[in-house]
């Protein structure tokens, strides 16, 4: 360990010598001081505070992110091309030594600069709620400044996957679809049954049924909130929608009735309801009476979300921080890894490069969904081929599946609308993000190390 210490303690001069460390710091705190000074938002104290925390907790993901994968890919490249590391590699300490106590370093880095970065945006968030109004303070209390659960709807994609394959078949009997066009057709008829799980269509009642599972039993006496979205494919004179809402136990008086409620579609609208509506199973029933002349579209995804008391928001706060700290781990292992085999202008590059695959997550979904880099088109709707989809569409498929997995724990969403980030998500991403990942990507930059030739590295650039 005091051989670890020893290049960690390296690291951090190194650091201090590049000015990495103040430089940095003061731009962390430039960014949480000058980001609310340049926000624009909807004038309440609620949509302040979501867009106050989203964009400093970006900002500073962003700049910490930059300067982990700058300082990892520099600190051990610029050490080889310079010489530098045949001086400690002479001393008794194995390369995995080395290698893992630049780790250390840069991690106790970015665990200082977040912690104060951190720190700066709670004390920010803290201070400006103190000076609202009242009623201002209580609505961040309940709605943005807490840890709330999140029971959802059911996705029912058992029964949208056999309706599909029976639609198929049946499709099949009656008319010849080429091979080529089989996956378009099947996402065709995917999509016509997923609207019907979707669909309110007007002077409809839907229902929901969310099962509130085992966290029931803390919740009597404790008022629920509903978080709704909608989509319409036409629009109002007025630009909303109204909509009524019963929630309660069916066929019993132990239910509650929203008056009507004027609407906007896609976006989010959440509204508290009494306590106590859901029954003796922890099974809530919302119904919702679609009062317009046109049809309703809610998301099977995040259309319908019932929102619990479950924490403090400072204890939350510092979980999803503590994801952020699992991404820099991870961006540092990339870093060091592409440091271990590439100079460093190309180290710096490969590392980047993925970052920009992670970015692309997006686009190669809609690839992978559309079956082919063609597209649609957008008159016609036809999906086009290319003689790359072979190759291209399971490459997609592999990157998406990794990706996702680190995309998946987004503390940064879930800090601004006030969701809780339990204890198990944050094991989940310690164990996926930095053991598992971290972990092969680690072994893999350390044996890459261990086998370069280091008293031959500056006469090879």
């Amino acid at each position: 360990m005091q051989r670890l210490l020893a290049i960690a303690w390296l690291t951090w001069k190194a650091a201090f010598r590049f000015r990495l460390f103040l430089v940095v710091a003061a731009l962390l705190l430039a960014a949480v001081v000058g980001l609310p000074l340049l926000l624009q938002d909807d004038g309440t104290a609620r949509g302040f505070t979501q867009i106050l925390i989203t964009y400093t907790l970006s900002a500073i993901t962003t700049l910490l992110g930059l300067s982990t994968l700058w300082l990892s890919c520099g600190t051990l490249a610029r050490d080889i091309e310079e010489c530098q590391i045949q001086v400690v590699a002479t001393k008794p300490i194995a390369r995995w030594q080395i290698w893992l106590g630049k780790w250390l370093g840069i991690m106790s880095l970015n665990a200082a600069l977040l912690a104060l970065s951190g720190a700066s945006v709670y004390g920010l968030l803290q201070w400006r709620a103190n000076k609202l109004p009242a009623a201002e303070q209580e609505v961040l209390r309940t709605q943005v400044l807490v840890a709330r659960g999140v029971a959802n709807a059911s996705n029912h994609k058992a029964e949208i996957d056999t309706q599909t394959e029976q639609l198929l078949q049946e499709r099949l009997q009656q008319t010849h679809v080429a091979n080529a066009d089989l996956s378009e057709v099947r996402r065709q008829i995917r999509q016509l049954v997923k609207a019907n799980y979707q669909l309110v269509p007007p002077a409809y009642t839907r229902r929901w049924q969310i099962d509130l599972g085992f966290v029931k039993n803390f919740l009597h006496n404790q008022p629920l909130q509903l978080r709704v979205k909608f989509n319409s494919a036409e629009r109002s004179e007025s630009g909303t929608f109204v909509g009524l809402w019963q929630v309660g136990v069916p066929g019993t008086t132990k239910f509650w009735r929203s008056t009507p409620m004027s609407l906007s579609p896609d976006t989010y609208h959440e509204f508290e309801i009494p306590p106590d509506l859901f029954d003796s199973k922890g099974v809530l029933t919302i119904d919702f009476l679609n009062a317009n002349n046109t049809s309703l579209l809610f998301p099977i995804e995040d259309g319908m979300d019932v929102l619990y008391p479950e924490g403090g928001f400072t204890l939350n706060f510092a979980r999803g921080l503590a994801i952020i700290f699992c991404w820099m781990a991870l961006l540092t292992t990339i870093g060091l890894a592409s440091a271990s085999f590439l100079s460093f202008p190309v180290a710096t590059f490969f590392s980047l490069a993925m970052l920009v695959v992670v970015s692309s997550s997006g686009t190669m979904a809609d690839v992978v969904a559309n079956g082919t880099v063609m597209g649609v088109n957008e008159e016609t709707g036809a999906v086009g081929h290319f003689v790359a989809d072979v190759v291209l569409i399971p490459l997609f498929k592999g990157l998406l599946a990794v990706v996702n997995v680190v995309k998946n724990f987004s503390p940064i969403d879930s800090l601004s609308t006030g969701r809780a980030i339990t204890w198990s998500e944050l094991g989940a991403a310690f164990g996926q993000i930095v053991l598992l990942f971290g972990g092969i990507i680690g072994l893999i930059g350390m044996a890459l190390f261990n086998r370069r030739e280091l008293a031959t590295a500056q006469g090879n650039q």
